[in-house]
């Protein structure tokens, strides 16, 4: 059975941060799915690399890339103030490791326009973006080359921009999903969101004629029926895949996700300067107030989650879960899969 630009109705989540591996991506296309690289936190080289390898492997396969926020890397002097604050909290968390807090890193675009230049010249089936929207040349220029090009939204007015900029598809992230939000509209009113991502794709699909790719709390056949009812093309999974023996995730991300001692996730801005859902542990709790600021609080946490992740200390680990982690299992991607496409 066809299902349109993708060919499946099942696509990985591009999980920055190690999870997302090309064998991740490869196991993902055995089993029926369409797997995503993630490009964020890489150099240039590990992305063009990584892709080498899933073409020689045969994958069809996408390529996520973060879009930077001029607003964020040039912040005003009373947000470097905050910043600056908030490094000097960080110390007592540093010091249980016996490591230090570095200094304030600004300006850090995380090789934008090098990776953009990399996908022009040797282009990837599948481009994603998200955080953001790239400007219609460099959506224009990838087209060109071959790229159906995705912008990550979480509302009708986001969609309406990314369609209005020329991208092929839309992924439609609800509040639920793990990790780090794509929302770029500071004016998105949070009470606005509908409370399920079936939901929200049918407000998106109200507003654009682009085909979506539903997204947040996917997690079982049940959840991807919904999500494809309301109008989705597929649906785009990450914790349900978070767990499983070709994922690249540290085992100890892994083993929290099945632990009791956590009960509940929380969007915090902790871990990276930027909202994102995660399981809540010790610093979660320790740090609710963190301000904006991304990437800047990515690299002053940076060696914390290190040194936590060295000393199997699940409680200073930025755990990214989405609402409907219980439901994640280990095994093989396969297995997980099998239970996404099968049918109700």
């Amino acid at each position: 059975m066809s299902h349109g630009i993708f060919g499946t109705r099942i696509i990985a989540a591009p999980m920055a941060g190690g999870t997302s591996t090309t064998r991740f991506a490869e196991a993902v296309h055995r089993s029926g799915g369409l797997g995503f690289l993630a490009a964020g936190y890489k150099s240039v080289a590990a992305m063009s690399d990584e892709m080498r390898v899933a073409r020689a492997a045969g994958v069809r396969f996408g390529m996520n890339v973060f879009v930077p926020d001029p607003q964020q890397l040039q912040p005003s002097p009373a947000a470097v103030a905050l910043l600056e604050h908030y490094r000097d909290r960080l110390a007592a968390d540093a010091a249980r490791y016996g490591v230090e807090v570095p200094p304030l890193i600004l300006g850090d675009d995380d090789g934008w326009q090098h990776k953009i230049d990399e996908l022009l010249l040797h282009p990837a089936e599948f481009v994603s973006f998200t955080f953001g929207l790239p400007d219609a040349r460099v959506i224009a220029g990838l087209r060109k080359a071959g790229s159906t090009v995705l912008a990550t939204v979480t509302s009708a007015a986001e969609a309406a921009l990314a369609a209005d900029r020329g991208v092929d598809a839309l992924v439609v992230q609800h509040g639920s999903a793990g990790a780090h939000s794509g929302a770029f509209l500071a004016d998105t009113a949070r009470s606005s969101v509908p409370s399920t991502t079936a939901a929200l794709v049918l407000q998106v699909r109200a507003a654009v004629g682009l085909p979506l790719v539903a997204a947040g709390a996917v997690s079982d056949a049940a959840a991807v029926g919904s999500a494809l009812a309301a109008g989705a093309e597929a649906v785009q999974v990450g914790t349900a895949l978070l767990r499983t023996d070709e994922s690249g995730a540290r085992q100890l991300h892994k083993d929290a996700l099945g632990a009791d001692r956590f009960t509940e996730t929380q969007p915090t801005r902790a871990f990276t300067g930027r909202y994102a859902r995660a399981l809540v542990n010790a610093f979660v709790r320790d740090h609710q107030d963190a301000p904006d600021g991304y990437p800047a609080i990515h690299h002053l946490t940076a060696p914390i989650r290190a040194a936590a992740a060295a000393a199997g200390d699940a409680e200073r680990l930025n755990l990214w879960a989405g609402t409907g982690w219980q439901s994640a299992r280990p095994g093989p991607v396969a297995d997980v899969m099998s239970r996404l496409l099968a049918e109700e």
